[in-house]
This record gives C-alpha cells, structure tokens and sequence, in this order.
C-alpha cells in the first residue's frame, strides 16, 4: 500500500525532506498547505505535488492524505498536531516537537487516546550509523557506557530580525540546536535526574548558547553544548568502560562512526546514509503507519517527553520563557 503524505509548513526544511521521498516507495507526498496559497502553489509546482490547501484546517479535512509532516515554526506544532490527531491524521513533527513540556504531554496524550500515530522528526536516531552505533553499545562493545560528549554550534550573527533570535517563532539555540545533543545523550543514557545549564541570552530573550551538564543517580554523564553565536565542530562521542565510540562531525547526519576498543586498533565504520538523510524517518513512520501501529520504538513519544523536559529545565535555568503557540488552529 501507498501511504499518502502532506506537508504542512512548506518552508527550508521541508524542502530538503520531500527531496528525500523518491527514495522511499511505498510513500508518496500528495499535498501541501501553508497560510499562503502562492507559496504552497510555488512548493507544489517545484516538487510535483497534486493538491494544494490554503490554510492549515483544509489539509486536515482532505480524505487523500494518510500523513501529515509538521514543519511550521515550533510554536505552532501543537496547534496543528492536535487537530491532526483528531482528524485521524498520523503526524511527524519536525524537531524540536514543541516548547513546552506541557504541549508535548498534550499531543503525547492525545495519540495514545486516540490510537493515532505520532512521532518527532529526530532523523538523526534513524541513521545507519547511529543504528549502528546503538547495536555496538547493546551488544557491550565499550563496556559499561558511563558518559557522553556532544556539541553543535553555527556562527549565525544575524539581525534582529532574524526566525531564530524571534521568541514568537520558536527562536534560540535549545529548539534549533541543543535539541540534537540532548536527544542523543537521552537516546544513549536515558532520562536524566540532574540537569545543571549555564548560557547567555540575547537582546529578544532568546537563548545564544549554553553548556549543559546531565547527571544520573550511577554517576553517568553528559558533557553537551549548542551555540548560535560560535562554529563547534559538531562531534559526539561515547564513552564506556572498554573504549569509546566517536561520532565525527557533524554528528547529527553521521556517515560514519569510529570504535576504539581499549588494546585495539581504531576500527572506521562506514555507513552513509540514502539520499539527503531523511529517507530513514520517512520510511519508518511510513511502515508504522501502513502496519497500524502508534509510535516508532526507535523515536518513542516517551523519549520525546524526556528531552523536552530537560529543554523546559534549561530554558528555566538561563531565564528564557519560551512562547508556546495556541492550543487550537
């Protein structure tokens, strides 16, 4: 079967994602809908999607369309992610999910009660060497993981005016950035049960940068940090008691990991990923959705609410009050 996708927010991500269908059969990209109709037309005509709806409700009344990708402004996620659900429409939400904790539990909520799919678009955990990297930790070869390293940082010396210093648009490092490193520590280690953060704040409120510090009750660990205002190298690594696994830059779309084992030679493994990158999380939500199922065991809605959590906590800490957007369209 063909499962039928729209897309809601045709903006600079989306772009790159719906390039990424050709390499997934069984999924086919039917529909587009955005507040503007002369955008969501010009989207349409570049990418050879059928249909177009002007505004949000129309493409949730559409009875073609199986799926719906959310890659609005984080503020407006949940708005749109509950109508979905109670539309019937499964959902993937790109990243960050929400703002809040709140809204993210709102929609967590709503797709167990309903029994409607719901997953965050993190498409970093679907990569072949992240998959990959999660086989060798499972099967112990570095031991007893104790702690993780992860940076991502740009140098974006940007306006005022700019989507990400604007609070109303979900702007600042933690949604765009740091979202990346504390989802893979939590993919890696759990949820934690300490989280120390220290960051500055630009002139609108938003956060710029931070150094985040996770802690569990073991002594497991995690050293991250995202910046808007410095280039990182965007590595990650993985430290366990027999060795180490380094996620080379930029670790959030990998095309290879390192292992180094204590007593042994560095081993490169190589696994690049199809097409752009996002080919993986499509294919996943389509064979979960085909197969009637209601969240991806490999990007569960639990772990969602972990790293949320640990963003509202940030957030709190460096002073910023994240504008969460309407809970209806």
């Amino acid at each position: 079967m063909t499962v039928r996708w729209g897309v809601v927010g045709p903006g600079r991500i989306a772009e790159m994602v719906v390039r990424d269908f050709t390499h997934v059969p069984d999924a086919e990209v039917v529909a587009v809908a955005s507040r503007s109709a002369e955008r969501a037309g010009a989207f349409a005509s570049r990418h050879g999607i059928g249909r177009t709806h002007t505004g949000y409700r129309a493409i949730l009344d559409d009875p073609e369309v199986d799926v719906l990708y959310i890659a609005t402004p984080h503020p407006q996620h949940r708005a749109v992610a509950l109508a979905a659900i109670e539309a019937g429409k499964a959902i993937m939400v790109e990243k960050a999910f929400t703002v809040s904790s709140v809204a993210t539990r709102e929609i967590a909520a709503a797709s167990r009660r309903t029994g409607v799919f719901a997953m965050e678009a993190m498409w970093t955990r679907f990569f072949p060497a992240v998959v990959r990297l999660r086989e060798l930790l499972a099967d112990g070869a570095i031991g007893e993981v104790r702690s993780v390293q992860a940076d991502l940082g740009v140098r974006n010396l940007t306006d005022a005016g700019d989507r990400y210093l604007a609070p109303e648009l979900g702007g600042g490092a933690l949604f765009d950035l740091a979202v990346y490193p504390i989802s893979f520590a939590q993919m890696v280690l759990g949820e934690p049960s300490v989280i120390a953060a220290t960051g500055a704040l630009g002139p609108t409120g938003v956060d710029l940068e931070e150094s985040i510090l996770l802690g569990w009750p073991d002594g497991r660990s995690a050293a991250l940090q995202a910046s808007l205002r410095c280039a990182m190298p965007g590595s990650a690594r993985v430290i366990g008691t027999d060795g180490w696994i380094e996620v080379p830059p930029r670790f959030h779309h990998p095309d290879r990991i390192e292992l180094h084992r204590h007593g042994a030679e560095p081993e490169e493994i190589v696994l690049p990923a199809t097409g752009g990158g996002y080919a993986h999380e499509i294919a996943e939500v389509t064979a979960r959705v085909a197969a009637g199922e209601q969240e991806s065991p490999v990007m569960p809605l639990a772990d969602t609410i972990a790293v949320q959590d640990v963003m509202a906590a940030v957030a709190d800490q460096l002073g910023m009050i994240p504008e969460e957007g309407p809970a209806t369209l």
